[in-house]
């Protein structure tokens, strides 16, 4: 155990009477506890922008008619996803932070980083059905509405919503299995797979093996195909006659392109510190997970609103009824 961490005696008590329900201890930033309720503004601020900001992306596309078409439903499920994926977080982020409450029993970081990782694997599963969207809408504008229609959309949506939660069924299962010595600290402020595992005292091969495996054949193969797609977008935009169609036809790529960065950038960068920086400084790992956890479902709301002309329209149509209406 870190000597940074000073366990309460309650803390040790309870965790030590609890053998068949491991007790653990999620952690804060170390040597920053005096201070921490101001280093959770920052965060409660990411959590008001990413929760708002979703839904206010999901009201806009539910309110306007012209806007429920395949492109705007996937934009939907992304929404959803970020919106998963910050309420998966937020009750023991505030409670650290907050409320001082540390200890999480087992079944309940069990949950939570089955939700982490099933909404992370979801939204790379989105971002590559929405490269294959811009894919089929650059490449062949002719055909796009015969290609991408709604029922695809909704098959689609299915195999986004059960693909990484079937997948990730048997190693969140099997930790229950695993002994855990001892009061056990996390270096974080919420429940990830990586950092439980190392925690069991036994042989934890399979589990290792099977997550990578997992995240090789999921994560790791969409970036790869969203990268293919893009390549074929660019060599199509490159062969357009003139710079103005160029720029037009990527342009109904960037916010896309922004958030698959967005996600993908802080996600590979975890995966790295994880395997192979073990001797890393521990804010270099607190600093790759909140970065990966809050940053995506922050900006990615904020990059539609900005870069895609039907969202920036509707929300003025939205503004300025309310204008409207304050002065009536």
């Amino acid at each position: 155990m870190p000597a940074q961490y000073h366990l309460s005696p309650q803390f040790m008590l309870l965790s030590n009477s609890t053998q068949f329900s491991p007790l653990f201890y999620l952690t804060s930033f170390p040597g920053l506890e005096a201070i921490k309720h101001w280093i959770f503004i920052p965060f409660f601020l990411m959590y008001l922008v990413a929760i708002s900001g979703n839904c206010f992306i999901l009201i806009i596309i539910k309110t306007n008619p012209h806007l429920h078409t395949p492109m705007y439903y996937l934009l939907s499920f992304l929404a959803l996803t970020d919106l998963g994926l910050s309420v998966s977080t937020l009750p023991t982020t505030m409670g650290v932070f907050w409320f001082n409450s540390h200890g999480i029993y087992f079944v309940a970081c069990q949950i939570q980083m089955f939700c982490i990782h099933s909404f992370s694997f979801m939204e790379s599963s989105v971002l590559l059905v929405m490269s294959f969207d811009r894919f089929v809408a650059i490449c062949h504008p002719l055909r796009y509405l015969v290609i991408i229609n709604d029922q695809r959309v909704v098959r689609a949506g299915l195999i986004v919503i059960f693909r990484g939660p079937v997948a990730l069924v048997p190693i969140v299962l099997l930790l229950k299995a695993f002994p855990y010595c001892g009061p056990q600290v996390l270096s974080h402020s919420f429940c990830l797979h990586q950092e439980v595992i190392h925690l069991a005292c036994t042989d934890t091969t399979f589990n290792n093996l099977y997550g990578l495996t997992l995240v090789v054949f999921t994560v790791m193969l969409d970036l790869v195909l969203i990268a293919l797609s893009y390549g074929v977008i660019l060599h199509t935009v490159a062969r357009l006659a003139s710079q103005e169609e160029q720029h037009r036809a990527f342009q109904t790529c960037t916010s896309h392109l922004c958030a698959v960065l967005v996600f993908f950038v802080p996600m590979v960068g975890l995966s790295l510190v994880h395997r192979f920086g073990k001797h890393a400084p521990p804010a270099v790992h607190l600093l790759m997970a909140n970065v990966y956890l809050f940053v995506p479902p922050m900006l990615n709301p904020i990059i539609y609103s900005i870069k895609t002309k039907e969202i920036r329209h509707a929300i003025s149509k939205l503004l300025g009824l309310r204008k409207a209406g304050a002065e009536s």
